[in-house]
């Protein structure tokens, strides 16, 4: 069974029904937040839900609860070559509209001539400036559709773009929450920098090989993460006390 859960009037999931009980038993779900899967007429409190499901008694010799430890190793870190299997995929998915947009700008033509030149002996320095010239515009077209990409994946819900999403992996801040779109743009904007200059992936994610949390160039500069598990796996995010949870409509 699929269950939804509901907080300050978001709908998060579906997640797994032996997924939120564990949470609640750990403490990471509140017994007041609400919860909804199919055939319910209307949302519920999960303690109405999942009555058996309570959490352990306090330990006082046990670790600080999940949300007061910062970045800990069970969020785990992805690696070097997880995140460029993930760049990788992602490469292969915007070649598609590239290459649409280079026929549009007229590249195919470009292409033609560069190979005409070359093959009637012109010199291959002058005929290479030709040919960058006359893709610039569809260079940089493409530029702004992979800066996009990027900032409004790794911003959405989903946390992650197509190619981290089929590593299961996600984008997060120090906190390992979803990071909003000025964070993600920043963190982007490293990326799309080394891409005009010809270093990526060098200057991105060679840094991924010897951080101590594997975070490349552009996780240092705005403060991110790239953690194993998609976010549909993560429980939400808790609201600051005091929230009304009756507020929330489906």
């Amino acid at each position: 069974m699929e269950v939804w859960i509901g907080r300050q009037g978001e709908r998060h999931g579906p997640y797994q029904e032996e997924q939120v009980r564990e949470w609640l038993r750990s403490g990471q779900l509140s017994r007041d937040d609400l919860g909804w899967y199919e055939g319910l007429a209307d949302w519920q409190p999960l303690s109405v839900l999942f009555p058996q499901d309570k959490p352990a008694p306090a330990n006082p010799y046990a670790p600080p609860p999940l949300q007061q430890q910062a970045a800990s190793v069970s969020f785990g870190y992805a690696g070097f070559w997880q995140r460029f299997s993930a760049w990788f995929i992602d490469l292969i998915i915007l070649m598609i509209p590239s290459m649409i947009v280079m026929y549009l700008l007229g590249g195919m033509q470009a292409y033609d001539h560069l190979r005409e030149q070359l093959q009637g002996g012109a010199d291959m320095s002058a005929a290479f400036r030709d040919y960058a010239a006359a893709t610039e515009t569809s260079s940089l077209v493409s530029l702004v559709i992979t800066f996009f990409y990027y900032t409004f994946f790794e911003a959405s819900k989903w946390q992650a773009t197509p190619g981290k999403l089929a590593l299961r992996l996600r984008v997060t801040d120090v906190n390992g929450q979803r990071i909003t779109l000025g964070r993600s743009a920043a963190r982007n904007l490293v990326r799309l920098s080394a891409l005009i200059f010809g270093l990526i992936p060098i200057i991105c994610y060679l840094a991924v090989a010897w951080t101590q949390r594997k975070q490349g160039l552009h996780d240092l500069w705005a403060s991110t993460f790239v953690l194993h598990g998609t976010a549909q796996e993560q429980p939400p995010q808790r609201p600051p006390s005091g929230s009304d949870h009756s507020r929330f409509t489906a």
